[in-house]
């Protein structure tokens, strides 16, 4: 307990500092920590069900969504989050722009793996940015027929 209780800093000390036998103190770390995880799961959570693709690109947002779900599935190994579930999560996240294309996907008969997803999402993201660049002939051009005089 010696060996214990002075290699530990103060604020963790506090904790075990009435144990008499390592076996308590274990106990009252493995407790202290079990409420510690059990806060930062409830967090995750939170962040998981708020996520939103807003400005990120579609591969940053799949990547922001897989590390929250792996954090989850590490805390919480009785119930990990699977990639239907994920996907679930990303396509609620994502951008209106993109709701008419996941709508189109999701009528496909075979759907695609979560991999396949992001790679046509982000192809379609890569489509709508060079679309975006091409230039119009004018907005008076392109919104009107001019009437000769």
């Amino acid at each position: 307990m010696f060996a214990l209780k002075t290699t530990i800093e103060e604020d963790v000390l506090e904790h075990i500092r009435d144990a008499i036998i390592p076996h308590e103190a274990w106990k009252m770390f493995a407790d202290l920590f079990s409420k510690k995880n059990d806060t930062k799961l409830q967090l995750l959570e939170s962040e998981l069900v708020l996520v939103a693709q807003r400005e990120l690109t579609v591969a940053q947002f799949f990547h922001k969504v897989k590390i929250l779900c792996r954090e989850i599935s590490e805390l919480d190994t009785e119930a990990p989050i699977g990639k239907t579930r994920m996907k679930r999560i990303i396509i609620h996240g994502l951008r209106p722009e993109f709701r008419s294309f996941v709508a189109a996907v999701q009528g496909w008969q075979t759907q695609p793996s979560l991999v396949e997803f992001e790679n046509l999402l982000a192809g379609q993201e890569a489509l709508a940015k060079q679309m975006g660049e091409v230039p119009l002939k004018g907005e008076v051009d392109a919104l009107y027929i001019h009437k000769g005089r």
